[in-house]
């Protein structure tokens, strides 16, 4: 399995195998600088008072910065570094390992990161999407991209097609069912444990969908 680091700036952890150079790690200072001001703002003045043109000033970059890395303000609370690290501990499980085992190792040691390396930033953005309509919206065209992303990885290992039916089908039912697990967390209180969560529902899908 692809190991996650963090790096001596304080960056999110990335895969050990896909290490960026100084030109990546560099934008990824700044998108991480602008999504911490960003949080820090929402924490004193609420996300809808916090704008953009004060998120470029706490973050110590123009607004045109913020919009090149991001494209709108959903997009800064939500946005994390975990999917290119997903996506590594996915391509590196065993080749004859089920599609689902493969996903339930790589996403619960993304998670896992999450809560070790941000914990108030995530229990914050999940507090967020419970509480703003157009972050809960935005979620799940978030999440539908990562389906995306994480299908080529499952098609390249079961030898199919990027865009084959059964592969998107497959990858999108997980990640739908994990942003209802992430919302029954934070409706919950976060008192969850949310690796634990993440377990069972993926326990659910293997399971046929059969409720008990």
């Amino acid at each position: 399995m692809a190991a996650t680091t963090r790096s001596p700036s304080g960056d999110p952890p990335v895969a050990a195998s896909a290490r960026p150079g100084l030109r990546e790690r560099k934008k990824l200072r700044t998108r991480t600088a602008i999504r911490r001001a960003t949080f820090r703002l929402i924490a004193a003045h609420g996300y809808e008072a916090t704008t953009v043109e004060q998120i470029a000033e706490a973050a110590d970059v123009s607004p045109s910065t913020v919009f090149r890395y991001f494209a709108t303000k959903e997009d800064i609370v939500l946005a994390d570094e975990y999917d290119r690290a997903v996506e590594a501990v996915l391509r590196a499980r065993p080749a004859a390992e089920p599609p689902l085992e493969s996903l339930r190792a790589a996403l619960t040691e993304a998670f896992a990161a999450m809560l070790a390396e941000e914990p108030e930033e995530m229990r914050q953005r999940s507090r967020l999407v419970v509480e703003v309509p157009a972050l809960r919206a935005r979620m799940t065209g978030t999440m539908a991209e990562t389906a995306l992303l994480l299908a080529r990885a499952i098609a390249e290992r079961a030898g199919r097609e990027p865009d084959d039916l059964d592969v998107r089908v497959f990858t999108a039912a997980v990640m739908g069912a994990l942003r209802e697990a992430l919302i029954h967390w934070a409706e919950r209180g976060q008192q969850d444990d949310l690796v634990a969560l993440v377990h069972r529902t993926l326990d659910t899908l293997q399971g046929g969908l059969r409720l008990r």
